[in-house]
């Protein structure tokens, strides 16, 4: 079956079956020619939440799954391919978590959204690379704990030096991949191009950076601003969107290692075996659901 077969049916079966798409923009980009959303894990859950679909098929990696499952307990939730983790958020476990949380009793716990429901119902807020920085900062204490990104609780830290984060050594295998020789290559390569690199790079890389952002202010950043060319130090499925809606800029990802092989595994012939047999549905226990959505919600009651 070709791809435009496969996007017909799958655009007729949603339509039948009351189903939303959500694709995260680390995907393959023909993913979104079916897909209702395109963006990043926690703001593809908030509006598929509020959506009046029966089914949601998560095109991402099984915690975005998770996470669209603990803002949505009524909807069925399904993860198009089962094998579709993520080695962070596989870094630490529910077992890893408590002893973090035991070596530093009465520390409260930052959770990066890139994790598992069972590490969120353990934490005392969730945050997002977009807004870790003042997620950690309205607390108003001294000291935090941070999990499970290194990388970002680094950024945050650079950031917020009056406060001390304790970050637990998990780390983004894909954003590792980049070194800072290969961007201070590219910028004698590319004089005039902007920097822009996301957070859980390491802070070597951070440092050579004119745009430090989430994947979504990479993007925003690129469409808001009118300079020629970006070197883009984040996953691939971000630069193939941005060529495709802004032809007349150029856009050079950092480093052909900016793949996540795992965010690639979802394809077209599995988001149609999804909707057709109902398979790889993704659950959550409601005491965990429920933890694990007051973390997120003191988030988003954040101003």
């Amino acid at each position: 079956m070709t791809n435009n077969e496969l996007i017909e049916k799958i655009n007729k079966l949603k339509k039948e079956k009351n189903a939303i798409i959500l694709a995260h923009c680390y995907q393959n980009p023909e993913i979104d020619f079916v897909a209702d959303y395109v963006g990043d894990s926690l703001g593809l859950s908030r509006l598929a939440s509020k959506t009046d679909a029966e089914i949601i098929v998560f095109a991402g990696v099984y915690f975005m799954a998770e996470t669209a499952k603990i803002l949505s307990p009524d909807k069925k939730v399904l993860l198009p391919n089962k094998n579709s983790g993520c080695n962070m958020a596989d870094m630490i476990n529910l077992a890893q978590v408590k002893e973090f949380k035991e070596k530093h009793p009465g520390t409260p716990l930052v959770c990066y959204v890139n994790s598992t429901a069972e590490v969120k119902a353990q934490c005392d807020i969730c945050c997002t690379s977009a807004n870790a920085i003042n997620v950690i900062k309205s607390l108003g204490l001294k000291k935090v704990l941070f999990a499970p990104d290194c990388y970002l609780g680094s950024w945050a830290q650079k950031n917020l030096p009056d406060i001390e984060i304790i970050s637990y050594p998990g780390y983004c295998p894909t954003h590792l991949r980049i070194i800072p020789d290969e961007i201070v290559k590219m910028k004698i390569m590319y004089k005039d191009a902007k920097i822009l690199v996301h957070p859980e790079c390491h802070q070597e890389v951070v440092k050579l950076a004119d745009f430090v952002g989430s994947t979504t202010q990479i993007m925003q950043y690129c469409e808001s601003t009118n300079f020629k060319q970006y070197i883009i130090a984040t996953e691939k499925g971000v630069v193939d969107r941005l060529k495709r809606d802004f032809p007349e800029k150029e856009f050079i990802l950092a480093s052909p290692k900016l793949v996540c092989h795992n965010m690639k595994w979802n394809t077209l012939d599995d988001i149609l075996n999804s909707l057709l047999y109902d398979q790889h549905e993704v659950t959550v226990e409601e005491e965990i659901r429920q933890k694990a959505l007051n973390s997120i919600q003191r988030m988003i009651e954040l101003k």
